[in-house]
């Protein structure tokens, strides 16, 4: 049957090339109010997807690793508005506006004045996160920090240093210590700190072409899972707190469920609490989800610039701190993939082949996350700047 799969997959026109993967979860306050999953976790093995199985959700990481970092603000251990560099123990400055610091607030929400021409990603584990701030190609040199929107993958990296630079911690154990474990989800950045048994559920990433291209694991954890040294090695006692924070990819390598993204988007609807164990104050999610940034002609790029992403302009015009906000009622908008004007917090991915999306409506106390594999050249939605098959999964529609 999944050989059947992937080939009508390869023999249908683009518009109705479905998933080779797709799950969808609905939920409010309470709990989870409705589930649709189709397709396969892994077609080689016609392992059927769940629910349950982990995925790397992309950019919907970004939100995540906020909700770590807004841990150590509450507990005072960050400042959302004081200069990293003398935590980091390196200068983070923008060569063309060396006296402007730059802030924990500018990097979540996309205005520190970072770009990711420079890379974001492969820092080998000898090396140093700085080398690529330190390259003035990672910079906008045409807008001040804190005066331009750009969406800028690195951004995210330097803040998982800070947050290991303030507690001494190792950025993926600490967002066990401070996200994971308090919400009783089995979730991992990168693999490392997840047992074999989730591992082995992992669901494939698919080119265009049904090849699979991510987190193909046959069964068991990667051999090595970060980008090896120099010398090839992966000895994570090489590990030094705050000199890599792209390490374990704080931008788009989380590995979780449709059923645990869920329990946090509920944990943001009920404004930090679950279950009875509080995560964030209330003021802190009101904090994330308050817009820093809404378009205007002139004050952004409303599209992801990073090649891995399948955005069109509009897609991006609000945001707050690794936080988008949808239905901007706007010219030049056209971030509303449900189509019905709602407005509706959370963070899209794209990667990989990978779609995903996590929203809430806090409103009405409602909310959706879903994911789609093999969508590697998806196409274009009919009313937004979002996908074809994203519309769809934020509607709940076949």
């Amino acid at each position: 049957m999944a050989l059947v799969l992937l080939l009508a997959m390869l023999a249908a026109p683009a518009s109705a090339v479905p998933p080779v993967a797709s799950v969808r979860i609905a939920f409010d306050r309470d709990g989870t109010t409705g589930t649709q999953v189709h397709g396969y976790a892994d077609l080689a093995a016609k392992r059927a997807v769940t629910a349950d199985d982990p995925v790397r959700v992309a950019s919907i990481s970004k939100l995540v690793t906020a909700i770590g970092a807004m841990r150590l603000v509450e507990q005072g251990k960050l400042d959302l508005d004081a200069d990293l560099s003398p935590l980091l123990g390196w200068r983070l400055r923008h060569p063309a506006f060396p006296k402007t610091p730059i802030t924990l607030r500018l990097l979540l929400s996309h205005r520190a004045g970072l770009t990711d021409a420079a890379g974001y990603w492969a820092v080998p584990l000898d090396g140093a996160l700085r080398d690529i701030t330190d390259n003035p190609r990672a910079w906008d040199d045409a807008h001040a920090p804190g005066t331009f929107f750009r969406y800028a993958n690195i951004d995210l990296p330097i803040v998982a240093s800070a947050m290991e630079k303030a507690t001494g911690e190792r950025f993926d154990k600490l967002m066990q210590r401070l996200v994971f474990a308090p919400l009783k989800i089995e979730a991992c950045f990168n693999w490392e700190s997840c047992s074999r048994d989730f591992a082995a559920r992992a669901v494939v990433q698919y080119d265009a072409a049904g090849a699979p291209v991510y987190d193909n694991l046959r069964g068991r954890k990667p051999d090595c899972a970060v980008i090896r040294s120099t010398k090839r090695e992966c000895d994570l006692s090489q590990w030094t707190p705050g000199r890599n924070g792209a390490m374990f990819s704080p931008q788009g390598g989380l590995r979780i469920s449709a059923n645990g993204l869920a329990r946090i988007g509920r944990m943001l609807l009920r404004e930090g609490e679950l279950d009875g164990v509080r995560v964030l104050s209330a003021a802190s999610v009101r904090t994330m989800m308050t817009p820093q940034w809404t378009y205007t002609a002139d004050n952004g790029v409303t599209a992801e610039e990073d090649a891995s992403g399948q955005s069109r302009n509009g897609f991006f015009c609000r945001y707050g701190l690794a936080v988008q906000t949808l239905a901007t009622k706007r010219e030049g908008c056209r971030d509303d993939p449900f189509g019905d004007g709602v407005e509706r917090s959370g963070h899209a991915g794209s990667a990989y082949g990978l779609l995903s999306g996590l929203w809430i409506d806090r409103a009405s106390g409602s909310g959706v996350v879903y994911f789609a594999t093999g969508m590697e050249d998806a196409p274009r939605g009919t009313h937004s700047a979002f996908t074809e098959v994203e519309e769809r999964l934020a509607r709940g529609a076949r």
